[in-house]
C-alpha cells in the first residue's frame, strides 16, 4: 500500500497532462486562425464542387451566387465557423475527453466508416507494427553492442561505433528512407517501395501476412538505423559510468567472471535510466512515424495525421490524434514508475 499510494499521485498529476495539452492545441488552433482556415477552405471546396451541379440546373448567374451564398451561410453554421473559434473548440475537447470522438468530415476507414474512433483502431495496429518491431531490435542491438563497448573505452571500435552513432543520429528520417528506396526497391528491386500490400494484395491469409512483413521491412530498416547509433552510445556512456563504481570494482576483485559483472552488477544498476530512453523513445518515435509512414505511404496513425493536417484538413480528427499520442506518453511514464521498483530495488515511493 506504501507503494500504490504514491504511483496513484503520480497517474492523477499525468491525466493532468491531457487537459494541458488539450487546452494548448485548443488556443494552437483557434487563436492563430489555423482552425478557420481549414474549416474555410473544406466549405470552399464543397461549394466549388456544388457549383458544378447546381450550373446544370440555374441559367441565370445572379440566382446561382444567390444560393451558393445561401448554401455558404448554412455550412458555416454546420462547421461552427458562425461562432468564435473559442465557443468551439471547447466542445470538440471535451467531446474527445469523454472519448467521443465524433465523425471526421472528410477522412474514412477501409470499411467506409466515418466515425473517427473506427478510423484510429484502424491505423493505430499498424503504427505499433513498425514501432514495436523497430523498437525490439534497437533495444537488443543497443544492449548487446553498447555494453560491450563500454568494456573497451578509448578502443578503436569503441571510437568507431561513437562515430557512428553521431552520424546515425544526425540523418533526417525522411531522408534516409528516400535513400533506402532508391536503393532496395527501385535499382536492385528487393524490397516494395510503398504501400503495406502488393497489387492486387493476396487473398490468403499466410501470404497476406508476409506480404505485409515484406513491405513493413523498409520502414523498419529506416526506424532502426536512425535510432540505433544514439541508444548504442547511451547505453554505453550509462554503462560505463557505472562501471566504474566501487560496487563494480570490489565484484572484480572478489574474481566475479567479466560477463557476470557486467550483467549481473553493470547492467542491473543502469537498467533504469536504459529502459527510461527505451520507453520514452518509443513514445516519441509516434510522432516520428509520422515522417517514415509518410514516405513509404504507411497507412498507419502518422500518416492518418499527415492526411488530418496537410492532405484534407479534419480538426477532428487532429484534436483526436493529439489525445491519443498523448494518452500513450502518459501510458509510458505510468509504465516506467512501476519498472522503476521492479528494476532497482534502491527505489522506493514514500508516502
Amino acid at each position: 500500500m506504501s507503494i500504490l499510494r504514491p504511483l496513484l499521485v503520480r497517474a492523477l498529476t499525468l491525466i493532468g497532462v491531457f487537459f494541458v495539452v488539450l487546452l494548448l492545441l485548443v488556443v494552437s488552433l483557434g487563436a492563430t486562425g489555423f482552425s478557420d482556415r481549414m474549416l474555410g477552405a473544406a466549405i470552399s471546396e464543397q461549394l466549388r464542387v456544388e457549383r458544378t451541379t447546381l450550373a446544370q440546373t440555374i441559367r441565370d448567374p445572379d440566382r446561382l451566387e444567390q444560393v451558393l451564398r445561401q448554401r455558404r451561410a448554412e455550412l458555416e453554421a454546420a462547421y461552427g465557423l458562425n461562432v468564435p473559434w473559442y465557443m468551439r473548440l471547447p466542445r470538440t475537447a471535451l467531446q474527445v475527453l469523454t472519448l467521443d470522438l465524433g465523425e471526421a468530415r472528410t477522412l474514412r476507414s477501409s470499411e467506409g466508416s466515418s466515425r473517427i474512433i473506427d478510423i484510429v483502431l484502424e491505423r493505430l495496429p499498424r503504427t505499433i507494427i513498425l514501432l514495436t518491431t523497430s523498437l525490439v531490435i534497437t533495444a537488443v542491438i543497443g544492449l548487446a553492442v553498447g555494453v560491450a563497448l563500454a568494456t573497451r573505452p578509448g578502443s578503436l571500435i569503441d571510437r568507431a561505433i561513437s562515430g557512428l552513432a553521431a552520424v546515425s543520429y544526425a540523418l533526417p528520417t525522411w531522408w534516409v528512407g528516400i535513400v533506402l528506396i532508391l536503393i532496395l526497391s527501385i535499382r536492385l528491386r528487393l524490397l516494395p517501395s510503398g504501400g503495406m500490400y502488393s497489387t492486387p494484395p493476396p487473398t490468403e491469409p499466410l501470404a497476406r501476412l508476409l506480404d505485409l512483413l515484406k513491405h513493413a521491412l523498409l520502414p523498419v530498416l529506416t526506424l532502426v538505423l536512425v535510432s540505433v547509433g544514439p541508444y548504442i552510445y547511451v547505453v554505453r556512456t550509462i554503462t560505463l559510468n557505472v562501471a566504474q563504481e566501487d560496487f563494480v570494482s570490489l565484484a572484480r576483485a572478489k574474481g566475479l567472471p567479466e560477463s557476470r559483472v557486467r550483467y549481473r552488477h553493470v547492467l542491473r544498476a543502469a537498467a533504469p535510466p536504459i529502459v527510461t530512453g527505451l520507453v520514452l523513445g518509443l513514445a516519441g518515435s509516434l510522432t516520428g512515424s509520422i515522417l517514415v509512414e509518410t514516405v513509404f505511404n504507411w497507412q498507419g496513425m502518422g500518416r492518418l495525421y499527415y492526411e488530418a493536417v496537410v492532405g484534407t484538413p479534419d480538426e477532428a480528427v487532429i484534436v483526436a490524434l493529439t489525445f491519443m499520442f498523448t494518452l500513450l506518453y502518459v501510458a509510458a511514464r505510468l509504465i516506467l514508475e512501476v519498472l522503476y521498483v521492479i528494476l532497482d530495488p534502491r527505489v522506493r515511493y514514500s508516502d
